[in-house]
Formats: structure tokens, C-alpha cells, sequence
């Protein structure tokens, strides 16, 4: 049955809000998470990306379902920008997922069963005024504070030059990729999206457990975007073996 993982069907949603922050590090720490199929996708080929991305969705379903058949759910998911070459040649641009936790666990637990998208369920919360929004998990040492300023600057240390370079790793991108070692499969699952806004968002605060692993010792947040109101699906995957270089 693990067909059943490559997105055998069709997904929509809304997304009430998404906020990516993407943390820099050295292309050589990153290298060795990827799955031999991917490279990473650099700034000036020295910086690769992961994103930590913060998702208010509603009416989950499958695409055509009515949306009183949705779920909605908060995710965090945290991902690796990639860049794939597929067998037809064309190089395509995504994220690579690590890991994903949701406030839900009947979306855990549909989730791991659709894909291989590394569920688990965590006691995330999101709080907001006019200005602000916090984020706070204790489970998974999730403490982010943020506040809405389109005039907001460039985190301190960011490695970009200017926002509109940091805009080319705000997330998501159009591709996620999936790797099975096992029988040298790719699963390629494109989203669609639509009043697609990217609006610079000022961090205050931002101590997140994932990140905090040994191997992002030194990573340094780059850019931190926030998107409303986005109506969003994902095609059905599809599946090809990898033939490598």
C-alpha cells in the first residue's frame, strides 16, 4: 500500500495565513540531508535554505470535495530548497520536506498515510492582535513573536542584499519532491496558487526547537515573509524513477 504516500489524488484548501521564515546556512551542512536525486538550491552558490513554514489552513479536502468535508488544522513544516532535474530535462525548482507537525492529529495520521511528509502532532498555538502574531508550542520548543511591518528590514546577518532577492526564497515554491530509495522512485507534487502577495514580516522573537539541532548549528534567519487569504491546491503526484546523472 505505499503507493498510497505519493499523493494519489488531487488537494485544495485555503490558507488563512502562511509565514515563512528561511534560515541560511553553508551549502556543505545541507548537502548530506538531501537524497541523492536533489541538489540544493544556492545564493551565490555558497548559501543553501531551510524554510520554517507556518500555515493557517482551512477546508483541507480532496479537490471538488465540498469544503464542509475539510479539516482545518495549523501546520509547521520545515524544508530544505531544492532543485530536481526530471527525466524529460527540465530543471525544476521546490522543497525537500524534513519534517511536519500539525495542532491535529486526525491530519497526523492522514497525512502519514497520503504522504511522505513526516507528520506528528504537537500542542501548536497561534495568538494575534492588529500588529502581532505569536506562535507557541512547548512540545516542540516553538517560541516566535512577530509583528506586521511591510517596512520591516532585512533580519540582522541576513545573507541576501535586499528584499527582493529574499523574495526568490520566500516558499512555498511551486514543486515538493519526495525520494523512495527503494525502488529509485521520485514523486513530484506541484501546488497552484493563487493572490500569491509575499509582504516582508518583522521577527521579534524566534526560538525554534528544529532548528536548534546540531546539524543547523550557525543557521541564520534570512528573510521572514507573510501571506493572507490564498486559495491553494496541489495536483495529483506524479511518479518517475530516478536515472540518475
Amino acid at each position: 500500500m505505499s503507493f498510497l504516500k505519493n499523493h494519489p489524488f488531487a488537494v485544495e484548501a485555503h490558507f488563512k495565513s502562511t509565514i515563512v521564515l528561511t534560515y541560511a546556512l553553508p551549502k556543505t551542512q545541507l548537502e548530506s540531508l538531501l537524497p541523492k536525486c536533489l541538489t540544493l538550491d544556492t545564493h551565490n552558490d555558497k548559501w543553501a535554505f531551510v524554510a520554517v513554514a507556518l500555515v493557517q489552513t482551512e477546508n483541507l479536502r480532496p479537490k471538488g470535495f465540498p469544503k464542509f468535508m475539510g479539516n482545518d488544522f495549523f501546520l509547521a513544516g520545515y524544508r530544505i530548497f531544492v532543485r530536481y532535474t526530471n527525466n524529460a530535462g527540465k530543471n525544476l525548482r521546490g522543497l525537500y520536506i524534513l519534517k511536519s507537525e500539525t495542532d491535529k492529529k486526525k491530519m497526523a495520521f492522514f497525512g502519514n498515510i497520503f504522504t511522505h511528509y513526516n507528520y506528528t502532532a504537537t500542542d501548536i498555538k497561534l495568538s494575534e492582535t492588529d500588529e502581532n502574531i505569536n506562535i507557541y508550542s512547548n512540545k516542540s520548543d516553538l517560541k516566535i513573536e512577530l509583528r506586521k511591518n511591510e517596512n520591516a528590514h532585512l533580519p540582522k546577518g541576513s545573507v541576501f542584499e535586499d528584499w527582493k532577492t529574499a523574495r526568490r526564497f520566500a516558499g512555498p515554491l511551486p514543486f515538493t519532491f519526495t525520494y523512495n530509495e527503494l525502488n529509485n522512485e521520485v514523486t513530484i507534487i506541484e501546488g497552484v496558487r493563487q493572490n500569491w502577495i509575499p509582504k516582508p514580516i518583522e521577527v521579534l522573537k524566534a526560538e525554534i526547537g528544529f532548528i536548534k539541532q546540531e546539524k543547523f548549528k550557525g543557521a541564520l534567519l534570512a528573510n521572514a515573509f507573510i501571506n493572507e487569504d490564498i486559495p491553494y491546491h496541489w495536483k495529483k503526484g506524479k511518479t518517475e524513477i530516478w536515472k540518475g546523472l
